[in-house]
């Protein structure tokens, strides 16, 4: 069953993943968990970003739409309800493997401790 993601929009919440430094850098991205603070901290947020180290808007926007199918394919189905999640792309996201960019989100949730196996 897959667990429904709902978007991380607001600067501080970013903010306040990155001051947590709770996070796994992979060669394809780097994934950032902390603990939601609101009161219906049951469903999973997530949050992408891509800086211009990424390369010009097109590298960027291809590297954020590659990580949104990622975390469709392997975060939805596997993430603890409760955290809020911001994955950050890499210079490499864009030109990774597929089947490399999804072990890469898979590795880094499991190193986390923020993988649950579906029920």
């Amino acid at each position: 069953m897959r667990t429904p993601l709902y978007p991380l929009k607001r600067r501080a919440d970013f903010l306040r993943v990155a001051a947590l430094r709770r996070k796994w850098a992979m060669p394809g991205l780097v994934l950032q968990v902390a603990p939601n603070p609101l009161d219906d901290a049951v469903r999973p947020r997530i949050g992408f970003t891509a800086s211009r180290k990424v390369g010009g808007a097109v590298q960027r926007n291809r590297a954020r739409r590659r990580l949104r199918e990622a975390v469709r394919a392997v975060l939805a189905a596997h993430a603890k309800p409760g955290l809020d999640y911001v994955v950050i792309a890499r210079e490499q996201t864009v030109t990774r493997p597929w089947p490399d960019l999804l072990i890469d989100m898979e590795v880094a949730m499991r190193r986390l401790k923020s993988w649950q196996d579906p029920a």
